[in-house]
């Protein structure tokens, strides 16, 4: 089960705010913005819901209804509905709510010392009440999951068909191998409540058997979390897991690790939603999760007045930057691309700083949603992009490990002497191995494609003159159509007249992966 789509009318400090993620909701959400944004009431909201199916504790209406503190009287109301307030839509669109639908942990949780001093027969996790009942309550439940792996390994035992060690080995083992690729810690021991030893035990580096509460604050954070999901995961198998600023005292590495075991360790079909300033899981998911990640960005408005609806941002590098800064403020450079690609253009920025160059503005856009660690750069014309590509790689490669540099030239590249696909291939293989050539003559020969400019029509509701446009360009690959803007507006039916620069940087925002021209200019350049 995934929610698919969320509405919250007067809940905590929203007027009407729904949250869409489309028709196929992906496995991990990550909510980003600044405090006090309202990310947590979003699992707030989550919380309440499940009072369908547990009706006990939680705060009072007051808490949850904006409607309580209207300034407007006509606004104002004394009673608080939440099926009123809080409307979800799941996805499959079948799917039913039931008491699993929702499993929370709070950003309140700390448990500092385990002391389990006796063991009884435990609650089933779905009637038990040792869960927090709001994003503001106290998240204590390493103490119940302790006692439950303990009772388990109790109960394996007593089932004959293994020994002390084997279950000992199997309940530990699968839990030390998701700890070690996290932290250099495993647990050593489960303890022995007969000696008052109650707690775990734990190896690190020459050092053994020392108890939990030895551990540092972040490492107790991540035995924690990834204790509660083992014992859950198999009880909460068709549900939506929300784990509110799981970064709490962990470094930005261990954060990315963490991010990464926790989507291994819940189902497929289940849903991961994550609230968090974290530069680590901001990473994983720019990352390694990519493909599985939506991603909520709180702070691009105030979304507690009027009606607004918030969908996933596309994950591009000006995104990317955006969500980052909520995080390092003005610290953004951190987010340094892993590939510069220099190419023709004009090589002095705006007043502002911003790209002038033509070809650099489009591939940024074409690119960089697939490559959102990849920046295009004008560097001037012919020869000075090949000076000061040299002498980015001699600078730039000291300063940042890993970093690539490539150098990109149109076909048109011997001062308006024709060029050759024979004359290009000649030319890359007597250059350095980071040179690039454009296949087509120039970058315009790509934005005028047939497949283009159709698509560009019917999303404009204009009409493509296919036949003048065969007409005229005969070969796509060779002809120099670069000037022939005002020629190639007429065959899109457009009648006004175009800036033809700003004409071409809107030919390059419909260019999608699934287009034969991006996978082309895709082959060129990476």
């Amino acid at each position: 089960m995934r929610v698919r789509k969320i509405q919250l009318k007067t809940f905590k400090r929203f007027d009407d705010l729904t949250i869409d993620l489309g028709d196929e909701p992906r496995k991990i959400i990550v909510m980003v913005g600044p405090n006090g944004c309202g990310k947590s009431s979003v699992f707030d909201a989550f919380e309440e819901k499940q009072k369908d199916f547990r009706p006990w504790g939680g705060e009072d209406a007051s808490f949850y209804s904006k409607a309580f503190f209207y300034t407007d009287e006509t606004k104002k109301a004394s009673t608080y509905n939440r099926n009123n307030s809080i409307l979800i839509e799941f996805y499959p669109p079948n799917a039913q709510s039931s008491r699993k639908t929702f499993y929370i942990r709070t950003a309140y949780r700390f448990t500092s010392k385990l002391n389990v001093q006796t063991l009884s027969a435990m609650a089933s996790i779905f009637e038990t009440r040792d869960e927090p009942l709001s994003s503001i309550a106290l998240d204590g439940r390493l103490d119940a999951n302790y006692k439950r792996l303990l009772s388990a390994s109790y109960s394996a035992f007593e089932a004959g068909d293994k020994t002390g060690n084997q279950v000992r080995a199997e309940l530990i083992g699968s839990i030390n191998v998701i700890l070690e690729k996290i932290l250099d810690i495993k647990i050593s021991s489960l303890g022995n409540i007969m000696d008052r030893k109650g707690e775990f035990y734990f190896e690190k580096g020459n050092a053994t058997n020392f108890p939990y509460s030895n551990l540092s604050a972040g490492e107790k954070e991540v035995v924690d979390i990834i204790l509660d999901i083992i014992i859950k995961k198999n009880d909460y198998d068709n549900t939506v897991f929300c784990i509110d600023e799981p970064e709490l005292h962990l470094n930005t590495s261990v954060q990315k690790k963490l991010l990464i075991e926790i989507e291994k360790l819940i189902p497929e079909n289940c849903q991961l939603w994550v609230a968090t300033h974290s530069i680590g899981f901001m990473k994983a998911a720019q990352d390694e999760l990519k493909e599985k990640v939506q991603v909520l960005d709180f702070s691009e408005k105030d979304y507690f007045t009027g009606s607004h609806t918030i969908t996933p941002i596309r994950t591009t590098r000006k995104n990317w930057q955006r969500i980052f800064k909520t995080a390092l403020e003005d610290l953004t450079g951190l987010l340094s691309p892993r590939k510069i690609i220099y190419c023709e253009g004009r090589d002095q920025p705006r007043r502002d700083g911003t790209e002038r160059g033509f070809d650099a503005n489009v591939l940024n856009g074409i690119f960089s949603e697939k490559y959102p660690d990849v920046l295009f750069v004008s560097s001037g014309g012919n020869t000075e992009l090949d000076q000061r590509s040299e002498i980015a790689i001699s600078i730039l490669s000291k300063v940042f490990d890993g970093l690539d540099i490539l150098v990109l030239k149109d076909r048109d590249m011997a001062s308006g002497k024709n060029t050759t696909a024979h004359d290009r291939d000649v030319y890359l293989k007597n250059n350095p191995s980071n040179h690039r050539v454009f296949v087509r003559w120039e970058i315009e020969n790509y934005l005028f494609d047939k497949e283009v400019l159709k698509k560009y029509c019917n999303l404009n509701a204009l009409t493509f003159d296919e036949a003048s446009y065969d007409g005229f360009v005969v070969d796509i690959e060779n002809q120099n159509i670069k000037d022939e803007t005002g020629r190639i507006k007429n065959y899109c039916g457009i009648v006004s007249s175009i800036n033809a620069e700003k004409f071409k940087q809107e030919l390059a925002k419909v260019i999608t992966p699934e287009m034969t021209v991006f996978a082309e200019l895709e082959s060129c350049i990476f």
